[in-house]
């Protein structure tokens, strides 16, 4: 089917130019951080103090506005923002019309330097606060009309890449699949112990593949059983299909947190998850229930491998709410969902010894 091919390649050659040019414009502005703080004038001594006490590059204040509020604007480091960010809520949340804003530095002359007089942008490495963080995971575990017409593009593209025994048409299905949003939600509401998050990304994940496996199933019971190579790549179920899902996983937090593009590594995660799900809904629309339930059990291996992973970085970064109550919560969530992905993990592990055997 050429129109899907010459689709699909222009979808990667797209992704991979985007994702490395917006990767470059990212490395020059992620160092250096502004932080915004409108707030009343009585706060304007506890706020001196905070910028005072940690080692921002350059702070400085407006005059005050029609309301009685000011703004502060602070010139942080990657490596302090988090805490001055922790700060500034700490005495800014009894106020009732505060409001704090993030944004990137574009460049600054003459460039911040460190302790060693070298350039700031080169010598540090890019680390993002947790509210950008929840900002950006957020919306990725929500159902929106968006994701969910993605999502069934993605496997109708995929099914019919698989029945053609088409690569560069699966590779396009991967490029649009939005499966990596309500996967890094999931993992960051659980380690935030925010059920709220956690609910909706999970809600987001079922209706996503549940609807990729129905439009996949529809079109197994329109077309004829065929047998090929890219289907029985999705029946071959081994461990080494698990250690991607697991780099996967890893690679998304990472790319998330260090504020590098993640589009590549979208890609990555649709690898482990649609092609799966599409076949499985080729193989039920056939009857075909030997390779329905290899497929399934891919499926579900990378689901917990690469939520496994992901929830494991956030947890090595250090990634946690700021307040007490929370602080607990977070912390019963995080050994709970630690406990679930992997005993399940184990569990399809062992599947997988068996179905080798």
């Amino acid at each position: 089917m050429p129109i899907f091919e010459t689709a699909s390649r222009f979808a990667v050659r797209g992704l991979f130019g985007y994702g490395l040019g917006r990767k470059k414009q990212q490395d020059a502005r992620v160092a250096l951080k502004i932080i915004e703080i409108v707030a009343p004038a009585s706060e304007k001594a506890a706020i001196a103090r905070i910028a005072d006490s940690h080692d921002v590059v350059d702070w400085w204040r407006t005059s005050s506005f029609e309301d009685e509020r000011f703004s502060t604007e602070m010139v942080v480091r990657p490596e302090g923002q988090q805490e001055v960010l922790d700060d500034l809520q700490a005495i800014l949340d009894r106020c009732e019309h505060a409001r704090i804003m993030i944004r990137g530095v574009q460049a600054t002359l003459p460039a911040a330097q460190d302790e060693e007089g070298e350039d700031e942008t080169r010598s540090r490495t890019a680390a993002r606060s947790r509210e950008e963080l929840y900002a950006e995971v957020a919306g990725g575990g929500s159902i929106t009309s968006t994701y969910l017409m993605l999502c069934a593009l993605s496997a109708v593209v995929a099914a019919m890449g698989m029945f053609e025994d088409n690569t560069a048409v699966v590779i396009g299905a991967m490029v649009i699949a939005p499966l990596l949003g309500p996967n890094l939600a999931l993992a960051l509401g659980t380690t935030l112990g925010d059920t709220a998050l956690s609910r909706r990304a999970v809600a987001a994940n079922f209706a996503g593949l549940g609807l990729s496996v129905g439009l996949a199933l529809l079109i197994g019971l329109v077309l004829d059983p065929v047998s090929n190579s890219q289907l029985a790549a999705r029946t071959d179920v081994s461990y080494p299909a698990m250690i991607l899902a697991l780099a996967s996983g890893a690679a998304a937090v990472l790319s998330l947190t260090s504020g590098a593009a993640a589009g590549l590594v979208g890609v990555m995660v649709a690898v482990a998850l649609m092609p799966p799900a599409a076949a499985l809904g080729l193989f039920v629309g056939w009857a075909q229930w030997d390779n329905a339930l290899s497929a399934g059990l891919m499926l579900a291996i990378n689901i917990a491998a690469i939520n496994l992973s992901a929830k494991l970085v956030f947890v090595l970064k250090g990634i946690t709410p700021r307040r007490w109550p929370a602080k607990s919560r977070a912390r019963r969530s995080v050994r709970w969902s630690f406990a679930f992905w992997g005993v399940s993990l184990l569990i399809l592990a062992v599947l997988i010894g068996l179905a080798e055997y």
